[in-house]
């Protein structure tokens, strides 16, 4: 790790992450007709939606290009989707753009090679336990939980309780999440 990842915590306002690895375990599952099927965690999704909720920006960037995932960020009112990213800067610095980012202000999460250079780029980089190694070399922070194992909801509660922004909104995401 290349910081105390602590002291990041409280310049961040927008959660970028990848899908396959992350939100996912990056197992994929085929159906008969050749669609790819991944599960996500709902502790993930509650975590995105009430950081939605209380002001944060939350992007996903992948470079798979499966609609039902984006269908599913959609519904949780991510409205930033990158899907079929073969270069993830270009969208990133987009994205930054867009919303007037600081490279300070972004917590990535990232679990593979073409994170790399997003990970060495934004103010707070972090894996799940299960990344590859060249990843972890680069993260600011390794969460003790693996991806699709609600990694996500990790780095988003810490954020959210460094800011005393945690619970706020308890319980009104719940049940949509």
């Amino acid at each position: 790790m290349k910081t105390n990842y602590k002291k990041l915590l409280t310049h961040i306002k927008a959660f970028i992450f990848d899908v396959d690895g992350v939100l996912t375990d990056g197992r994929l599952l085929i159906s008969e007709s050749g669609e790819l099927l991944r599960t996500m965690n709902a502790k993930d999704g509650y975590a995105m939606k009430t950081a939605l909720n209380n002001g944060y920006l939350v992007c996903i960037i992948t470079g798979g290009k499966n609609e039902g995932v984006k269908s599913r960020l959609l519904g949780l009112g991510v409205d930033d989707v990158f899907l079929n990213a073969s270069d993830k800067m270009i969208q990133l610095e987009e994205y930054m753009g867009k919303h007037n980012l600081t490279v300070d202000q972004i917590l990535y999460m990232g679990d593979d090679m073409p994170d790399v250079p997003v990970l060495e780029y934004v103010g707070l980089a972090t894996c799940p336990q299960d990344a590859i190694p060249e990843v972890k070399a680069v993260s600011d922070y390794i969460s003790h939980k693996t991806g699709g194992d609600a990694c996500v909801r990790d780095v988003i509660e810490q954020v959210m309780k460094v800011h005393g922004k945690w619970n706020v909104e308890h319980g009104k995401t719940a049940a949509s999440s």
